[in-house]
């Protein structure tokens, strides 16, 4: 039992490192960089275009629709690696499993085409 908690020794002391850079880097660069600020500076700035009105415009939903379904279908798609690093020693059950998630991720792909989510208008 011991042996086990002491292989996540290496883990905690990268992720400790990881941590500490990006706290350390942040707090360097308040220290460090340069505090100048101007009514110019201040002002909002987006693509070289003065903001006007309010910036509080309605999206449309097709294009948060399509944000949730390309993160749903990039994250089903990384099982696949797995699976293909294992193929062999899963044997017949594992590719049975497979079929059976590439045939819902295919239902539910011809869904959302079904129900015309892609298109845009």
């Amino acid at each position: 039992m011991q042996s086990d908690q002491l292989n996540y020794i290496p883990i905690l002391i990268q992720f400790l490192l990881a941590v500490g850079f990006v706290v350390g880097t942040i707090i360097v660069s308040g220290k460090l960089g340069p505090k100048r600020s101007s009514k110019v500076k201040d002002a909002n700035f987006e693509c070289g275009i003065e903001s006007v009105g309010n910036a509080r415009i309605p999206f449309s939903v097709k294009y948060f629709l399509v944000a949730i379904l390309f993160v749903l279908f990039d994250i089903e798609v990384i099982f696949l690696y797995p699976w293909a690093v294992n193929f062999k020693e899963l044997g017949i059950e594992g590719m049975v499993k497979m079929v059976i998630f590439m045939s819902l991720l295919l239902i539910g792909f011809f869904y959302i085409i079904k129900k015309k989510a892609l298109e845009w208008e």
